[in-house]
């Protein structure tokens, strides 16, 4: 991505969202007033296939879960359907109910489907459901091949509930996709989710009596190699993991450091064959050495590094499985929210980082958008 436009950086937080822009230099940030301030947003989902479209993903604890859409950067919004709830337009198609075993509590991921089809997007709830909407949330249908899976039986609730949180398709095959569920495992589908195959060799469940069961894992975070897509990195309750070969098999990489647990990973398309996590202490939840602290995994050379001074941003702070992402600007751009509401940045790849000068409410997730970029 060409060097011009404007960042919006995305925040879903405890009360509502915000977006917070700066042009391209990422030097001077504005910060615009919140909205849908009544709920928890968990998610904030960009469209990159249609600028300027982007989703909200709305829990509450009196209203349950919603879904909105802005085409319009987010000036304004509309509410659109959500899984099992009844249509809100007279014309709109009806909304395919979700299993009554299996009623949603929180709405975790939304993601948009591959680039020709431009009008899908996927979303992901509690407990470990996923489904699929061809016309941008108008209606739902389930992913009946993962949320009717012959295993789900054995799947477990992590302590932030069964949550589908993680979903990649693969930018070179897009019948590939990926799931993560807490603490159900890492899944891949090979058929564009008709069949679903736990993918978890290798990694390690220090809370269960079998050390590497099948599934069961309580995965946090994984992402893709912009790069190249047989490579995927993971964030686990148990350590760090990196795989070679679509998942199929994960080497743990994160031993070397003080501690591997912790929540996120983001990988950057200036970027390629590295990816940056935040390992967090695994009794208090919080970064390492009581500051905030990033590191860098080098897939290459297969070392890490740490990118902040020691005693630069002093705290303890912790975050949540969306806390971090990554712009398309060359240097690249990383943005880290804390619980305590603190949005950290880099523009320069992890070189040297900044401090937005504004308090949020607690941050749930991050996302970035160039609202006018070139490629």
């Amino acid at each position: 991505m060409a060097k011009q436009g404007k960042v919006q950086v995305w925040l879903g937080t405890r009360k509502g969202g915000y977006v917070v822009e700066s042009d391209a230099g990422r030097h001077k940030w504005s910060v615009r007033p919140p909205f849908h301030t009544d709920k928890e947003v968990f998610r904030i989902a960009p469209d990159p296939r249609n600028p300027g479209t982007a989703y909200v993903l709305a829990n509450s604890g009196w209203w349950g879960p919603s879904i909105f859409r802005t085409r319009n950067g987010g000036k304004s919004w509309t509410e659109v359907s959500t899984p099992g709830t009844p249509r809100l337009k007279a014309r709109a198609p009806p909304v395919e109910a979700p299993s009554t075993q299996f009623p949603i509590k929180n709405l975790w991921q939304l993601v948009p489907g591959p680039e020709n089809e431009r009008k899908t997007v996927f979303l992901g709830a509690d407990p470990g459901l996923l489904y699929r909407s061809d016309n941008e949330g108008a209606s739902w249908e389930p992913v009946t091949g993962l949320n009717e899976h012959s295993t789900r039986d054995q799947w477990n609730p992590g302590a932030g509930g069964m949550c589908t949180h993680t979903i990649l398709i693969d930018p070179e095959n897009p019948r590939r996709m990926y799931v993560g569920i807490s603490a159900a495992g890492f899944f891949r589908s090979d058929d564009g989710g008709e069949h679903w195959t736990p993918k978890n060799r290798g990694v390690e469940t220090p809370f269960l009596p079998t050390r590497f069961p099948e599934l069961g894992q309580c995965v946090h975070k994984v992402t893709l190699d912009p790069a190249d897509p047989s490579v995927l990195y993971r964030q686990d309750h148990g350590g760090i993991y990196v795989s070679h070969d679509r998942a199929d098999r994960w080497t743990r990489v994160g031993k070397s450091l003080e501690d591997d647990f912790g929540f996120v990973t983001a990988t950057a398309e200036s970027r390629p064959g590295e990816a940056l996590f935040i390992p967090l202490q695994g009794r208090s939840r919080t970064m390492l050495g009581g500051q905030f602290q990033v590191y860098r995994w080098n897939d290459t050379s297969r070392k890490w590094s740490s990118l902040v001074a020691k005693g630069q941003w002093p705290g303890d702070f912790g975050m949540h499985r969306e806390g971090m992402a990554a712009d398309g600007f060359d240097p690249a751009g990383y943005y880290v929210g804390t619980t305590t509401g603190q949005l950290f940045w880099s523009a320069d790849a992890g070189r040297k980082w900044g401090l937005v000068p504004y308090q949020f409410p607690g941050i749930h997730s991050v996302a970035v958008s160039a609202a006018t970029a070139g490629r």
